[in-house]
């Protein structure tokens, strides 16, 4: 069969993305390694451990708009066929290797929900399961997830077409391709992956592919590893045996009752592979070059709260796991990549049929070794990788596919300071790409100048860093220019600066988003909430402001205020899920327990739930009377979420 890449779609039930969250993240990213205890870390493990921590989710967005409800949309795709495997790629949602099907026997290698279901997973809350998913950036799934992505053709030397993917990420300023292609016969699909640093500046890199897969009670994890690092909810980096431990045999997955992690240690010198197999020992292996060291496993569990999450994000009966691949061992480090350089490495991915699979821990693995040495022998693909990087190097062919404008806006602003950073022939940012997003943003970079809108309307987007700062500190100071000033200091560290500019945008026009700003910079309560008070008195229809001055009233201790603020919504504001979930606590903190109770009785559902949140549970058991309750009044499946009980 002649291989074949073509532009496609798929029409699936999807849960709308809805309006950003336009309010600006000032507040710090959670940090998971803080308070860790890592004594069972090595140097090189410890040193990235405590390197590149993003404080700041800037320039980046919450996409917090989404709900429960799903409608028929049809999904622009890629797709890359050989007459062994056809793989489907996302270019809508972050390039997301959705599908990867194996002609001979019609197997569908990767978990694929029938719906695209978004919950509160991802860096900027928005995130769907299933697929490969391609993280950049810092601790978390991407802030890319729910994105575009440029997509391009090119043609190999030997006739292969490649697929091109590839945008700008703005919170680590990388550039970031993968050329994927599935070469005649090969019974892998080949990603290479290039992350590429263009400034004086060392960056640190996060990556991790994470392959969704079909879990069943006898799905086995397989890696050449004895030992593994274990992270756990009591703050402890452990590095165990693998795959008994705690009497369990860990490498099942489906039998596993708690929620767990686990990061293989591969040892230098083997090959960086892992593998979900299910009775018969066939499943997905993923294997890369060298580059590429971590490998892990990820499961829900099979308590309520685990099945609950797999629940709402494929539906009811379709349990997954997932295995993984990154830069660093465990998923809390970050990699220095230096300044004007690249990392590299070339990712494969295929059905393996591994003989005793389910034997002895040394066996399984020597053979799933061997399988993945037929599959792909570790030459061949180093011969490949050889070739996609100089491929990589190459312009694009045709453009199949546009991404964000913020790349081409970077460009343009770089090559004012007569910088060719971003001129990239094989990653072009065209200035046909700018959009409504990046249009003020480009005024000030070619006049000096951005358009003052009304202070009613919310902006629309961000841009921070040393020379957007210096821009907007040379520019007339409206109030929009200083509430953007603001947020650039603010991002910086200068808190004092941010206050100052945010006073400076109020003086010129009484705005909601400087005084929430300004709010998020206060440290007393009651202070803090009056300032949330009159920035929604001047925006009482944005939701996500509404939410956190209800969050402020609460901190505060006036739960009255809150019932009052909630009585005067809008009936679609008043019924969203985690407005009513303030309410109810708002309601128990005033004593109102008729009030509480008709929230709860009649089903609450928070359509953005956190992963590890533990609202919905603390609620019932407020209510219930706490201690008691726990034997008397058992938590409602449908509220239980809680990873702690993992």
């Amino acid at each position: 069969m002649q291989q074949m890449l073509t532009i496609s779609s798929v029409t699936l039930p999807v849960s709308p993305l809805g309006p950003e969250n336009p309010l600006p993240p000032l507040h710090t990213l959670p940090d998971p390694r803080g308070g860790l205890e890592t004594t069972a870390a090595d140097a090189e493990m410890a040193a990235q451990l405590a390197y590149g921590h993003a404080e700041s989710l800037l320039p980046y967005t919450f996409q917090d708009g989404y709900g429960r409800e799903r409608a028929d949309r049809r999904l622009k795709t890629a797709v890359l066929d050989n007459g062994v495997l056809r793989a489907e790629f996302l270019l809508e949602y972050g390039g997301r290797l959705r599908s990867l099907v194996h002609h001979a026997t019609g197997r569908e290698l990767l978990h694929r929900p029938p719906h695209l279901q978004l919950a509160n997973l991802g860096l900027r809350n928005a995130w769907f399961a299933g697929g490969v998913e391609w993280n950049l950036g810092t601790f978390g799934h991407t802030a890319l997830a729910c994105a575009p992505m440029h997509a391009a053709r090119l043609t190999r030397p030997d006739g292969v077409p490649v697929l091109r993917m590839y945008e700008w990420e703005r919170m680590r300023r990388l550039v970031y391709q993968l050329d994927a292609c599935l070469p005649p016969g090969s019974p892998v699909l080949l990603v290479h992956v290039r992350v590429f640093n263009p400034f004086r500046q060392d960056a640190p890199v996060y990556w991790w592919s994470n392959a969704a897969v079909p879990q069943t009670p006898d799905t086995r994890v397989l890696a050449p590893a004895s030992r593994a690092y274990h992270f756990s909810y009591d703050g402890r980096l452990r590095r165990v045996p693998v795959p008994d431990w705690q009497g369990v045999d860990q490498s099942y997955p489906g039998r596993g009752e708690q929620a767990a992690d686990f990061f293989y240690e591969i040892p230098d010198g083997e090959r960086r592979w892992v593998a979900a197999v299910d009775a018969a020992g066939a499943g997905l292996a993923q294997v890369s070059t060298g580059l590429l060291r971590g490998r892990k496993h990820f499961r829900w569990g099979t308590t309520p709260a685990g099945r609950n999450w797999q629940d709402w994000l494929s539906g009811p009966g379709r349990p997954y796991l997932e295995i993984q691949a990154g830069l660093a061992r465990t998923q809390l480090e970050h990699v220095r990549l230096p300044a004007r350089s690249a990392f590299s490495w070339t990712e494969a991915y295929g059905l393996v049929e591994v003989e005793d699979a389910h034997t002895g821990w040394e066996r399984a693995t020597e053979t799933g070794t061997a399988a993945v040495e037929r599959l792909i022998p570790r030459e061949r693909l180093r011969a490949y990788h050889e070739q996609a990087v100089l491929l990589a190097q190459a312009p694009p062919e045709e453009s199949l596919h546009a991404g964000s404008g913020w790349g081409a806006l970077e460009r343009r602003a770089l090559s004012k300071r007569r910088s060719r950073a971003l001129n990239l022939p094989a990653t072009p940012f065209a200035d046909a790409t700018i959009g409504r997003d990046q249009q003020s943003w480009l005024s000030l970079v070619r006049k000096g100048a951005i358009p003052t809108p009304a202070p009613a309307l919310p902006p629309s987007s961000y841009s921070v860093g040393p020379e957007w700062r210096a821009l907007l500190e040379a520019t007339e100071p409206t109030w929009f220019t200083l509430f953007h000033l603001g947020v650039n200091r603010y991002h910086e560290g200068d808190h004092e600066g941010a206050r100052q500019a945010w006073e400076g945008s109020l003086a010129c026009a009484p705005n909601a988003w400087a005084l929430r700003s300004l709010a998020v910079l206060e440290d007393d309560p009651g202070a803090r909430a009056e300032l949330y008070l009159r920035a929604h008195a001047l925006s009482p229809r944005l939701r996500p402001l509404t939410i956190e001055t209800l969050g402020s009233l609460l901190a505060a201790g006036r739960p009255a205020d809150a019932l009052a603020v909630v009585d005067r919504l809008s009936p679609a504001d008043r019924w969203h899920g985690r407005i009513r979930m303030l309410e109810c606590r708002a309601a128990l903190d005033d004593g109102d327990r008729a009030r509480a109770g008709r929230v709860l009785d009649t089903g609450l559902v928070v359509d953005d739930l956190r992963e590890g949140e533990e609202s919905l549970d603390a609620l019932w058991w407020d209510y219930h009377g706490q201690a008691r309750s726990r034997s008397e009044h058992r938590l409602p499946c449908r509220y239980d979420f809680s990873v702690s009980q993992y």
